[in-house]
């Protein structure tokens, strides 16, 4: 009888934050050296499941990788920042737009 893989995830580590993946899923992380449509290997993997058995690492899981492909690579929405000290005659505006890389999740290697 064949097994059937109830809930695959992996907790991976990029762009100095975690996420937890799965398979398909689309992911808008800190912008990657990578072109649009390359593969991109997160071998920073902190912890997996397979449905039935956990393992988390210390501090990573030896031999396993998480596979993506780059959909695009762009920039966030516009934040405005605006300092201003009354009395003072001090206003400083500044805006800052964060870049970005959009993923989708291929293959977890266990």
């Amino acid at each position: 009888k064949e097994r059937e893989v109830l809930f695959v995830f992996a907790v991976i580590k990029t762009g100095g934050k975690q996420y937890k993946v799965q398979e398909g899923d689309i992911l808008f992380i800190e912008k990657l050296n990578a072109e649009d449509g390359a593969e991109v290997i997160f071998d920073e993997v902190l912890a997996l499941s397979d449905g039935e058995s956990f393992v988390a690492g210390t501090p990573l899981v030896n031999g396993s990788s998480v596979k993506a492909t780059v959909i695009k690579n762009g920039k966030g929405k516009k934040i405005e920042v605006f300092k201003y000290k009354a009395k003072k005659g001090e206003k400083k505006h500044i805006g800052h737009r964060q870049p970005y890389t959009k993923v989708e999740i291929t293959k977890i290697a266990l």
